[in-house]
């Protein structure tokens, strides 16, 4: 696996044990709300072949209170 693949799947793989984290009996979701934003914002570009040719993200439907 290239580098670049690696730090997207390994830091996906620390938002689903961030988020499976928040979820338990004591988690310090003080702790949860700073490092979740941090790390989505750290997510490399998907490597290649993760989305199908031509996918655009930001076609989809509205959404209530979305811009128009």
């Amino acid at each position: 696996m290239c580098p670049r693949s690696e730090d997207f799947h390994r830091t996906v793989t620390l938002l689903g044990d961030l988020a499976l984290y928040a979820h338990t009996y004591g988690a310090d979701l003080d702790f949860v709300n700073e490092v979740g934003p941090c790390l989505a914002v750290s997510l490399p570009e998907p490597p290649p072949g993760i989305f199908p040719p031509g996918y655009d993200p930001t076609d989809g439907p509205q959404y209530p209170g979305g811009q128009s």
